[in-house]
């Protein structure tokens, strides 16, 4: 009995039955990890991106595992896509309760090469698509009864220096303080927004630039001693996504590093 009451309790803190939850940039290593997350938490799962086959395989893992999802082609390099996905969200569904800003992308090239090219990308896609991801959906989350919750990916690169990686943690930085911002902002209209900034985890944007010396210095000043499993990022995902356990969280910044950044203040 008291198991299934524990049980019970924990179900009314994080589940995530009936609501729907719209992932961007979930093709991706991390990004996929958080969509299944919130598929086994109890959510319909939308992955969003522009690989339909990535995103066909992740659907098909996340349903084989026994939850909903489905796949929704979206650029990030682009608002009109980004507003027409929320409308097909809404057609579709009626509402979006969660909406997690996944997608970014690295340069590697030393900080004297950076072509302006590159520098536009990164701070597009990291940067400029998560505020349209915000000022596109937060105003629907606004005008459900339930509201919703904007979770936006940051970096312990948000708050420290690191070589070769300039153009990335300018952006990432920028995602703090921006969430910070709309969080306040929308803090009396039922939208809680807030930052998952993620360690190190082996991923597409920092395979470039983890070669054995620079594996060498991140594991030596991680308190840890290793690198991040993606699945590790999903517990602090479901606080800050979550209705009850959550509910008094906005505007927080949520670091999970295996204690690098703690190790650095």
């Amino acid at each position: 009995m008291v198991s299934g009451m524990s049980n019970s309790y924990l179900d009314s803190l994080f589940s995530l039955d009936g609501q729907l939850a719209i992932i961007i940039g979930g093709t991706g290593v991390l990004g996929g990890a958080l969509a299944e997350g919130l598929a086994k938490a109890g959510a319909t799962t939308v992955v969003a991106g522009r690989s339909k086959e990535r995103g066909a395989e992740r659907v098909a893992a996340i349903e084989g595992a026994g939850g909903k999802a489905a796949f929704a082609e979206v650029d990030v390099m682009a608002r009109a896509s980004m507003a027409a996905l929320r409308d097909r969200l809404v057609a579709t569904y009626g509402k979006v309760d969660i909406l997690v800003n996944c997608a970014g992308i690295n340069s590697a090239v030393p900080y004297e090469q950076i072509p302006d090219e590159d520098w536009d990308k990164v701070i597009q896609t990291n940067l400029t698509a998560t505020h349209w991801g915000c000022q596109i959906f937060a105003p629907q989350m606004a005008v459900q009864s339930s509201g919703g919750c904007i979770l936006n990916i940051g970096s312990v690169t948000s708050h420290l220096p690191l070589s070769r990686v300039f153009a990335y943690s300018a952006s990432k930085a920028a995602v703090v303080n921006y969430s910070k911002n709309v969080a306040r902002e929308y803090a009396t209209k039922k939208v809680r927004v807030n930052t998952l900034c993620p360690g190190f985890f082996p991923a597409e944007q920092n395979r470039k630039i983890l070669d054995s010396s620079r594996v060498a210095n991140i594991i030596g000043q991680t308190p840890m001693a290793r690198f991040g499993e993606p699945h590790e990022l999903v517990g602090a995902m479901l606080l800050l996504c979550s209705r009850n356990a959550g509910s008094f969280i906005t505007g927080a910044e949520i670091y999970v590093d295996g204690g690098f950044t703690g190790n650095r203040f």
